[in-house]
């Protein structure tokens, strides 16, 4: 199966659609087979796994778990109100910020990374591309 299943833990106030969250998962795991999750939380959620996956005890705008299991690529943890603030403070489309981090988590996914320069170059120039064609600008 190839699903994309949504999961929101947070009021849907200011957050994407379904169909929109999936479109941009869909865009960016192209012909990648495997079902994704999309978990949209609150702060504290979002503190906590960051905090217990990767010793960082403050909230973060998406987290990836990659789950190696066939037919499974993974969960992504998004931070509706780090990514609203991030938006407001990077002068961003909220929509525009939000399908950058469903893109930026499903890469992760895949098995992109950015903790290397070289990396973090190849990751950036993939989601230039793929928000570019979904439409949206240059996210850095």
């Amino acid at each position: 199966m190839s699903e994309i299943h949504i999961q929101r833990a947070v009021p849907a106030a200011g957050i994407p659609t379904a169909a929109s969250l999936r479109g941009w998962a869909e865009a960016a795991r192209g012909r990648k087979k495997g079902e994704i999750t999309i978990r949209i939380v609150a702060a504290a959620e979002s503190q906590a796994l960051n905090r217990d996956f990767r010793g960082k005890d403050k909230p973060t705008n998406v987290l990836s778990f990659p789950m190696g299991e066939p037919g499974y690529l993974g969960d992504i943890v998004i931070c509706a109100p780090v990514v609203a603030a991030e938006a407001v403070e990077q002068g961003k489309a909220a929509r525009a910020h939000w399908a950058h981090m469903v893109v930026h988590g499903v890469l992760h996914l895949l098995g992109h990374d950015h903790i290397q320069d070289d990396e973090a170059e190849k990751m950036e120039a993939l989601e230039r591309k793929l928000l570019a064609r979904l439409g949206f600008p240059d996210p850095y």
